[in-house]
């Protein structure tokens, strides 16, 4: 007891001397602790005197210790057998590395827990090295690390019962698992390989990733999830359980479990109460076996609406101008990534009436919209986007969808369409707006046929959001300014990286865009055939701000950074 008076002492000394917490705070908190089985953070951070992140940094600060972010860290399954999870749940640690044979590497919310330190040197018989995390950020990590270890520890013991289970060495040397009829648990609710593929859904679902990679490797499995853009490794499985896991994924997406020699695609719909969550699934050989991507699309549409998406006000009202023409050919352009099927269905949100026939035509149908046929594109069967949008002018449409204009058949039949009383919206790899007209021209779409069916080009990126907890205001650097052509003096905010935002210094993505109205004056310009520098130097004089001034306006806002904005625009 005297031991952990005098570790609560010093770790009040130490918040006081880094002018964190004031006296009367530490003595009011010690008040409390003597009737209370929590710890004097815990006490400090419910009370409201500082704040989880505030106290982590400054334990890091003044005793020299590493901050670690857990969600970026990856600990092996072998590395967590070390320290059992009752025992991490007890002593509120985690451990996180084994950097070689004598040291094990922790995380903790208190590093100057000395008798918890102790406790693991003991167990593990090795040096322990301290790093410093969140409280949450440990809990966390305790949830997510151990019950994933729970599911594949589970899952081995399964596959060691299955006698039944035909085990064959590869010529890479790789195992290969032949899940048959008589496997009957690879099948069953409640079988370990089950949990394990719904623990992996479970916890991309909550992060919000937007893809989940498993990839294979010589020695073992790295599951990935990807985060607002960017690629994080969640965990590490066993190599033995990367042939159930991937059967269990091939079953549910109603693939061929016995095709591993071919690419493959599928889809599972999760339900979890009002929600619904669609699984676009891919699998592709590789040398070590089978790599499996899931895109996650979110039906409830939550985040579908163009102020939601963060377009400026002004550019919604011209752009509802442009939509709501009865016909001609509207298109939103970008790379790979950048949002467009979003954007897309938040334009249909806003044209969709009762008084008016909207039709589709997409590959994949990514959210289901009310009032709205939607078509999904199935190229083994011959419905592909031109042979099915001949079929849907039967079907007495008013506004048309197509996904992606991808061919000149497509591109020159769309173009019909518009000119016939139809209004068309669709999508285009183009770099900015004004390139689209020459994709298109290159596409042999006559200048006259486009020139009088184009009504606007929409071009637009994703960049990330600063995180609002850590993000940090500073002035610009004078040569910098000078070339964004700004004041010397101006006022931006800059990425830091906190636990909140998994130190990426980021939370949240939002798009940077350029609307190109199509007037009187840029069809004869079209129609003359005039250099896209030509027809963007009008479009900017009539109005269009380029990607570049959308993401300043974005930088000078606090909503993201110089680096963010230079990555998007440094290739125009």
């Amino acid at each position: 007891m005297k031991d952990s008076s005098m570790k609560v002492t010093r770790l009040g000394e130490l918040l006081i001397k880094d002018e964190s917490i004031s006296l009367d705070e530490l003595q009011e908190a010690l008040k409390e602790q003597e009737t209370s089985p929590k710890r004097l953070g815990e006490i400090l951070i419910k009370k409201g005197y500082i704040s989880e992140l505030r106290l982590a940094e400054a334990l890091s600060n003044q005793l020299n210790i590493p901050l670690v972010s857990l969600v970026r860290l990856c600990p092996t399954q072998d590395l967590l057998s070390l320290v059992p999870e009752n025992v991490a749940r007890r002593l509120n640690v985690i451990p996180i590395q084994k950097p070689d044979s004598k040291h094990i590497v922790i995380a903790m919310s208190d590093p100057m827990d000395t008798l918890a330190i102790d406790e693991i040197r003991m167990l593990t018989q090795l040096e322990v090295i301290v790093q410093v995390a969140t409280i949450s950020d440990i809990q966390k990590g305790l949830t997510s690390f151990y019950k994933m270890q729970m599911c594949v520890e589970e899952a081995l013991i399964d596959i060691q019962r299955q006698d039944d289970t035909s085990e064959k060495i590869d010529e890479l040397g790789s195992v290969l698992t032949e899940v048959t009829q008589e496997t009957p648990s690879f099948f069953s609710t409640d079988a370990p390989v089950v949990k394990l593929v719904s623990s992996i859904l479970e916890q991309a679902v909550k992060e919000k990733a937007s893809d989940i990679h498993i990839e294979p490797s010589e020695r073992n499995t790295l599951v990935r999830f990807r985060i607002d853009g960017t690629m994080f490794s969640s965990f590490e499985i066993p190599k033995n359980l990367h042939p159930p896991l991937v059967s269990r994924i091939k079953i549910l997406s109603n693939m061929d479990i016995s095709e591993k020699r071919r690419p493959q695609d599928g889809r599972i719909l999760i339900k979890e109460g009002e929600k619904r969550i669609d699984l676009r699934v891919s699998t592709v050989p590789s040398i070590f076996g089978e790599k499996i991507v899931l895109r996650i699309l979110d039906q409830s549409n939550e985040n579908i609406g163009m102020e939601k998406l963060g377009f400026e006000p002004d550019l919604i009202e011209r752009l509802n101008k442009v939509i709501t023409s009865p016909h001609g050919i509207f298109l939103i352009t970008g790379p790979t990534g950048s949002g467009k099927s979003t954007t897309l269905y938040s334009i249909l949100e806003i044209i969709s009436t009762p008084s008016v026939n909207v039709i589709t035509l997409e590959d994949p149908v990514e959210y289901t919209i009310p009032g709205i046929t939607q078509i999904q594109v199935n190229e083994k069967i011959d419905v592909t986007f031109s042979n099915t949008l001949r079929s849907i002018l039967r079907q007495d449409p008013d506004k048309l969808m197509i996904g992606e204009i991808r061919d000149t058949e497509t591109a020159q039949l769309a173009v019909r369409v518009a000119l016939t009383g139809h209004f068309i919206l669709s999508t285009l790899h183009t770099n900015d707006a004004p390139s689209a007209i020459d994709r298109l021209l290159d596409m042999d779409i006559p200048a006259y046929l486009l020139s009088s069916s184009l009504r606007g080009v929409l071009a637009q990126r994703l960049v990330r959001k600063l995180c609002p907890n850590c993000k940090e205001k500073d002035v610009v650097p004078p040569k910098l300014a000078e070339e964004l052509g700004i004041p010397k003096d101006t006022k931006i905010y800059n990425p830091v990286g906190c636990p909140a935002c998994r130190y990426t210094a980021y939370s949240g993505r939002t798009v940077v865009s350029e609307l190109m109205i199509v007037d009187t004056t840029l069809r004869e310009m079209i129609n003359n055939n005039e250099s896209v520098d030509k027809i963007r130097e009008y479009a900017c004089k009539k109005g269009m701000k380029l990607l570049k001034e959308s993401a300043l306006e974005k930088v000078l806002d606090g909503e993201t950074s110089i680096e963010e904005m230079l990555s998007i625009t440094i290739a125009d």
